[in-house]
């Protein structure tokens, strides 16, 4: 284990505290939860950075980072959806692309191959952080403003095209990833 392997783990527990102050939802549990995942979003940086700059690239880091970034997601997804913010087959499509790839993974490292993340990936899991970035934004105001006509729209037409979006991009990021690694699949 080295430091960048640490944050990485240092970000599950922090998606399991964000998911529990999101569950909350008042003004103060609400703020939590933004600061929490900005923390957990900034330790997904700071793992990577780390690794790459002083050469701490592991095969463990390779593993966990991804999914230490499907546990805070989709534990913050998961929250919103208790909360009715986002629709559950939004949920069913993130976490079933997240569900393969990871079973993928897993396959490959036990024939020998380790499947890092790819930049269509990456640009998904930025996707996913900036909408859940944006969705605590709009709660936290329409907390503090409740009669805004703009935090209003904000809600109720800007999360959901925000949403499709991210789904749009999940599930292409899914599609990519399979059809790049297609020919170690086969061997499985």
């Amino acid at each position: 284990m080295n430091i960048p392997n640490y944050l990485t783990l240092s970000r599950i527990v922090i998606a399991f505290l964000c998911m529990a102050f999101t569950l909350w939802n008042n003004i103060f549990s609400l703020v939590t939860a933004f600061l929490l995942f900005i923390l957990a979003s900034f330790t997904d940086f700071l793992d990577g950075f780390i690794a790459r700059r002083y050469n701490k690239v592991s095969d463990l880091g390779k593993l966990l980072d991804p999914i230490a970034d499907k546990v805070l997601i989709l534990g913050v997804f998961l929250a919103f959806l208790a909360l009715g913010i986002i629709n559950i087959w939004i949920v069913i499509i993130i976490m079933t692309r997240e569900f393969i790839i990871t079973g993928v993974r897993l396959f490959a490292v036990n024939k020998g191959y380790i499947l890092g993340a790819r930049r269509f990936g990456k640009h998904k899991t930025a996707s996913q952080m900036a909408g859940v970035v944006y969705i605590f934004a709009v709660l936290i105001l329409s907390k503090m403003f409740p009669e805004s006509t703009i935090i209003s729209f904000l809600y109720d037409k800007g999360i959901p095209l925000l949403m499709w979006y991210i789904v749009i991009v999940t599930a292409f990021s899914g599609i990519h990833y399979l059809w790049v690694n297609r020919r170690i699949i086969k061997n499985f």
